[in-house]
Parts: structure tokens; sequence; C-alpha cells
């Protein structure tokens, strides 16, 4: 398979967006990325003038989302890969009432985000032929981690949510491939309180998950070490996973 000519990536101001962005950058690709912190947005085009075009937009907003897909396309045509990477994590319980905008924000950055990304993309692809959708979830959504119930219901989500999308798109030319990172190191998990196994450096990442895109795989966990967590994490009964994780450190809240 040839590399990709064009990328675009929500998220792309910071964390894993960043570093695909720049991995397809240093490829010779050109590549679009989205993201809330414009000044992030204008340092990382002005490391790549010739490669990233960035456009300000929420994945929470589908109108603006729209009018990035639509302006990218219409100067560089439909992208060979669309990563859906805009994401937020916080700690969250649900006892405390200050917690259900935030539940609300993670929800909808982390499952509709995913729509909001991709609809605009998806007629321009099918009409080219092929294309590749990829969606970053995260081994959180396998089983419900305690602490983090907005952020492993949202990744839940996003991987049933991707699955069906997949056998959707089934005839069309496009591959949809869904991504569960492990443990990255960016600013998501460096405010966690716990151990983090097999924590990978993002650039490694970026070029793992870039691989497992390019490879069209229907879903992979990142790194291959986690993958072996993430099918023993399916096994293990529910009574089990209870007591295991009932003292568990937990993420954070987010208090302001």
């Amino acid at each position: 398979m040839l590399p990709p000519r064009s990328v675009f990536i929500t998220g792309g101001s910071a964390g894993i967006g960043r570093a695909l962005a720049v991995h397809y950058a240093r490829a010779g690709a050109v590549v679009g990325v989205t993201g809330r912190r414009q000044p992030l947005l204008d340092a990382l085009v002005a490391e790549h003038p010739q490669h990233i075009a960035a456009f300000s937009a929420d994945v929470r907003d589908a109108a603006a989302m729209a009018r990035a897909a639509h302006e990218f396309i219409g100067t560089y045509g439909a992208p060979d890969i669309v990563y859906a990477n805009a994401g937020v994590s916080a700690g969250t319980a649900t006892e405390h009432a200050a917690d259900l905008a935030v539940f609300r924000e993670v929800m909808e950055v982390n499952v509709l985000g995913l729509v909001h990304t991709f609809a605009p993309f998806i007629a321009p692809m099918r009409a080219r032929g092929h294309g590749t959708l990829c969606g970053i979830a995260s081994v959180a959504g396998i089983r419900g981690l305690p602490g983090a119930g907005a952020y492993s219901a949202s990744k839940a989500a996003a991987i049933a949510y991707l699955e069906a999308l997949r056998i959707e798109e089934r005839g069309h030319g496009l591959r949809v491939v869904t991504v569960c990172p492990g443990y990255i190191a960016t600013e998501m998990t460096a405010v966690n309180p716990y151990a983090m196994p097999f924590l990978l450096e993002v650039g490694d990442a970026a070029r793992r998950i870039a691989r497992v895109a390019e490879a069209g795989r229907r879903l992979a966990i990142v790194p291959w070490q986690m993958a072996i967590v993430g099918r023993l994490m399916r096994l293990v009964p529910g009574a089990l996973w209870d007591r295991a994780l009932a003292g568990a450190k937990r993420k954070p809240r987010r208090l302001s």
C-alpha cells in the first residue's frame, strides 16, 4: 500500500494528535489538523509550514467541523486517512452534582466528536472509492474503571460506534479502524496517581498507530503488551473485577 498523501487529524494541538501530525508531515504528506488551542496550532504550523494546515474547530460543533472538512477538501481533495483523535479525560464521581458538566463534556467530545469528524468526509471519500476512518478509543473502554465512569463509558461507546460504522462502510471502499491505546505519556496521563504499565512515549505511540491505520486493522490495542492485558480484562469475572479495583487509586476530579 502506498503511504498516505493527505491526512486529517482532530485534536492536533497536543498529545497523540500532534505527534501524528508531525509523523505525517515528516513523511511528506499534507496534514490538516483541528484543535481548540489556537496558539499551539499556530506553533505546529510554523514548524511545518509546507505540510500542515490548521483549522480552529471544536469537535463538539458539527457545523465548525463540516466547515473545516470542506475547506480541507476544497484545497487538497479528500484525505486518505481521517483520524478522529480529539479526546478529553477527567476523574468523575456520580454523587457530585458538579461533575455532571464533566460527564457531558467527556461524552460529547469522545463520542459525538467522532461522528462530527467523520460525517463530512464520508461522501467525498466514498465518491473517490477508498480511504480510512480511524477512531482513537482506549483500553479504558473494555471494562469500567472506578473514578473514570465518564471516560470508560465514552470509550466503550466509541468502540461500539466504530464497529457499527465499519459494517456500514463495508462495500463502499472505506475502511474503519479502531485503535485502543494503553498508557501514552501526554498531558492527559501526567496527572494519573497510579502506575501505568507499558507507558509509551508519544512519538512512538503515533508511529505504531499510523502503522495500524495504514494496514487497515479492524481493531488494535497499542502497544502489543497492553493487548494481552486487554484480553485478560475481558475474561475476569465481574465479582473478581469488582473486588480487585474497589481500592484502586483514581484519576483526580476536575475541581474548577
